[in-house]
């Protein structure tokens, strides 16, 4: 998109005061509440029920500090300054990021958003049509690759960093552990992807240490399954090319014939056990086998332990002795729970902060992993990512979001990661999303301060990049694509040239990213949000006038040292006048004298103190206030 821009009657996302006045839809500023000095209306007691021992406004889980702040990058597309953007674009034609790329200047801008970890998504040797086979790596055929610079999702090599990322293929390595020196130096953790499930069909390991045994490579491959092969075969038969596949459009792809040799033929990562797999499969991955046999009613077999798991502890371990301080772990629960269950406890005790983030859909299986699995943190996707996604598109309503802390992740919210953009997503502002940055705000600030747990950020979601565009085998579809080589247009805006300064941004954009900035700061630095407990405000409002329950969810955070008032509006155009009320048990609660006066200052939008609820809430806005007795 050659000019960014958003409609001028939107254009108010800047500091706010409070006045006794009540702006109009039209003046009123997207980020700030005015308040009235007026004294409101006396709030009715709230019934005996309300704050009972059994309360369902709140839950009983005791809060721990697992308030991570994530900065996700696509490292290939990250450091890339080149803006040509060719469909189909080779390296050279599109360009590449670079670990060298993320110098101290760019993690010292990430830092400052409030980021205490950084995923460097596909850093590990993946499947490309990229020829590097004078270095010694083997050409993989393009009928089994994904898109020009491929999947960082179908691993040719567990012990080696993408090529593509290194200034000097031969130091590639070097370059990587250099990266997770610097940032470090700039008091930021690393997290890399682990992908157990599955693996390219190309896998071969040439960098292994001294000693380790390939995947597959002691297989008794005459028997579908056997607990210590490393794959899953179907004896006599051949692997067949999904019929129509294009790897490169109307462009033709390295060893291109609409044929690859595999005999006999594997099963196909998201558990198809067929030699004809569809082009809409995994077709480019191999499933890994850890012990179970799903053609035989997925008997298990884990005693003795399955080879596979030994082979992915050390591989864990690898990387662990590199330095870096946690995984995202693809695809977790196609992986049996017994197996982390073993291996997590392995590897701390290498490295006892180890953090284990495991994406996850399946919400009847959260407790287990955590609880048996012993991850540290699970994706909130299918609940809360998706909820806000609905109402940030005007089709849903806050129930959604109660309906997740009450029921989905009762009792273990703080180890729930929440996030609005990710690889996998479109981007809010595209249009098969929102088309609207601003329907980040109230969604984005509940992200973040809804529980103790972790938040992630994906990078140019902070400038509101759009993901225009057709990349080549990843479509106009809303996301960045993780397949081809690319210029991510308005991230490199605020790259301005390796500066990271956001010097290219319109106005627009900077206030965009100091909304961010100012939401993860606060996030990371507050003690109620970081391990306050929450109640939730929506019953003790819903009579209230001009409070409409549907699209305004207001809750509070609170410690012995801090308590916060969290206000969000989701209405795509409405602009709402109520007047809160914190029922006077909720005030006991958070250690507060109902019968003194308060002052109420609102730290996401650095207004200054009031004296009153009386609120004027913008469409799609956001507000946390601290609540302190008046002196």
């Amino acid at each position: 998109m050659k000019h960014f821009f958003f409609p001028a009657a939107l254009v108010a996302w800047g500091l706010g005061g409070c006045t006794a006045s009540q702006p109009t839809a039209t003046t009123s500023s997207a980020t700030s509440a005015a308040v009235s000095t007026t004294a409101p209306p006396a709030p009715a007691a709230p019934s005996a029920s309300a704050v009972s021992a059994t309360d369902s406004n709140t839950t009983d889980e005791q809060p721990q500090d697992h308030k991570l702040v994530i900065y996700q990058m696509m490292t290939r597309l990250f450091g890339n300054k080149t803006a040509a953007n060719k469909h189909y674009g080779t390296l050279q034609e599109n360009g590449v990021g670079k670990f060298n790329d993320i110098n101290n200047t760019a993690l010292q801008a990430i830092k400052k958003m409030g980021v205490s970890h950084v995923w460097y998504t596909g850093v590990l040797e993946h499947a490309t049509m990229t020829d590097y086979t004078k270095y010694g790596i083997l050409l993989d055929d393009a009928d089994v690759v994904k898109g020009r610079a491929g999947s960082p999702y179908a691993v040719k090599d567990y012990y080696d960093v993408d090529p593509d990322l290194a200034v000097n293929v031969k130091t590639r390595m070097q370059e990587f552990e250099a990266l997770v020196k610097r940032t470090h130096d700039n008091d930021l953790k690393v997290l890399i992807d682990f992908i157990p499930n599955h693996v390219a069909r190309t896998y071969k390991s040439d960098a292994h240490p001294s000693g380790v045994v390939d995947l597959g490579a002691q297989d008794d491959k005459t028997k579908a399954f056997v607990p210590n092969n490393n794959f899953y075969y179907l004896p006599g038969q051949s692997f067949v090319v999904p019929a129509g596949y294009q790897p490169l459009g109307p462009l033709k792809g390295p060893r291109e014939d609409g044929k690859f040799q595999e005999v006999p033929a594997k099963a196909t990562g998201n558990d198809v056990f067929s030699a004809t797999p569809s082009v809409d499969d995994w077709f480019e991955t191999i499933k890994l086998n850890y012990g179970v046999d799903y053609q035989n009613g997925r008997q298990q077999h884990f005693s003795p332990i399955p080879d596979t798991w030994l082979k992915m502890r050390d591989i864990l371990i690898f990387w662990t002795k590199k330095d870096v301080d946690g995984f995202r772990c693809d695809m977790a629960e196609m992986v049996p729970v017994e197996f982390w269950a073993w291996v997590i406890p392995e590897l701390k005790k290498v490295k006892p902060s180890l953090v284990f983030i495991g994406e996850a859909y399946d919400a009847k299986t959260y407790k287990m992993y955590i609880e048996r699995g012993h991850f540290d943190y699970l994706y909130d996707k299918v609940g809360l990512y998706d909820g806000l996604r609905r109402l940030m598109r005007g089709e849903g309503n806050t129930e959604e979001i109660t309906r997740v802390w009450r029921e989905e992740s009762r009792g273990f919210s703080g180890h729930m990661l929440r996030f609005l953009e990710n690889h996998d997503e479109q981007r809010i502002v595209s249009k098969e999303f929102a088309g609207n940055p601003r329907a980040a705000i109230p969604a984005m600030t509940v992200s973040a301060t809804l529980g103790t747990g972790p938040v992630m950020l994906y990078f140019g979601q902070h400038v509101g990049e759009p993901a225009l565009g057709s990349e080549g085998f990843s479509g106009a579809d809303g996301r960045t694509t993780i397949f081809d080589y690319w210029g991510v247009p308005e991230h490199q805006k605020w790259m301005n040239g390796g500066k990271f300064d956001g010097g290219r941004l319109s106005d627009d954009q900077k206030r965009l990213h100091d909304f961010y900035t100012r939401l993860l700061t606060l996030s990371a630095s507050s003690n109620a949000i970081r391990q306050g407990q929450f109640y939730e405000l929506q019953d003790a409002n819903n009579l209230g006038q001009e409070y409409n329950k549907r699209e305004v969810y207001t809750y509070v955070r609170y410690t012995d040292k801090q308590r916060l008032l969290i206000v969000a509006n989701f209405s795509l155009n409405q602009t709402y006048r109520p007047t809160l009320v914190i029922p006077r048990e909720v005030q006991q609660r958070m250690g507060l004298n109902p019968e003194h006066a308060h002052t109420y200052t609102d730290l996401l939008n650095q207004a200054p103190a009031v004296e009153s609820l009386r609120l004027t809430l913008a469409p799609q806005s956001a507000y946390i206030f601290e609540i302190n007795e008046k002196k």
